[in-house]
């Protein structure tokens, strides 16, 4: 693994020009992988919260449990993001942390922060920032799972996924790998299985997108975002406020 680009360093690398001393500083935070396989439950809800993750391979996703065991999924991750951010002023976990497939992740202590904010004020406002956007994403999914229908759910959630994953991915054009599966995709979109498959369908048959097992291709991806009146949050941000700018 040592020999593998940073996804973490390549999704900061998007907005701000990082220094040595930034990039020192993030290789720290991946100085100690470790692989969990398929199906496995990382951390529950209510267990100490003492750590953050770097993504260096692999999807997860966070979920909460409703009390008769339905599960509502509150965010998918994957390689570049740093996991535990809305958690940071808590105790305690909020959520558990599943992982889709074989995945490395790179656990640091809440503390390994603390070089960061005293060292580099420039890679601190970034790394507050992109949390911040977070949460503005939350509002557009708040949006979508309260007034849009199945179709516009789903296509607001392929053209969320294919602009967080062209950060760490220039290369990437209209297709992207989607390792969950429809029952895990309901559970995010607040959908059952039945509606994910007709949905998934009628977009194939209308030629807004194509699947091929894993892969996922736009073949109409501005009419999509005319669709669901979609706003890519991950393109840009505001640095000119940064220190040292």
């Amino acid at each position: 693994m040592s020999g593998q680009p940073s996804c973490l360093v390549q999704n900061l690398s998007h907005y701000i020009d990082l220094t040595d001393h930034d990039r020192e500083l993030l290789a720290t935070l991946e100085r100690s992988p470790r692989d969990y396989s398929e199906a496995t439950e990382i951390h529950s809800g209510g267990d100490r919260n003492r750590d953050l993750y770097v993504v260096k391979q692999g999807w997860l996703f966070s979920y909460t449990d409703l009390p008769d065991g339905r599960r509502q999924i509150v965010k998918i991750h994957h390689p570049g993001d740093v996991i535990g951010f809305p958690d940071i002023a808590m105790k305690h976990m909020t959520t558990n942390l599943r992982s889709v497939e074989p995945v490395t992740l790179c656990p640091f202590p809440k503390s390994a922060l603390e070089t960061i904010f005293t060292s580099s004020p420039r890679l601190s406002a970034l790394m507050l920032s992109i949390a911040l956007r977070d949460q503005v994403v939350f509002i557009d999914l708040l949006r979508v799972m309260g007034r849009m229908s199945a179709m516009e759910r789903v296509s607001h959630f392929v053209l969320d996924l294919l602009a967080r994953l062209r950060i760490t991915n220039k290369d990437m054009t209209d297709t992207f790998r989607l390792p969950l599966n429809q029952s895990q995709i309901a559970d995010y979109l607040g959908l059952t299985n039945v509606y994910i498959s007709k949905t998934f369908k009628r977009l194939q048959d209308d030629g807004m997108l194509s699947r091929d097992g894993q892969q996922i291709t736009l073949t109409r991806e501005e009419e999509l975002k005319e669709l669901v009146d979609f706003e890519d949050r991950y393109i840009e941000m505001d640095t000119s406020w940064f220190p040292g700018g």
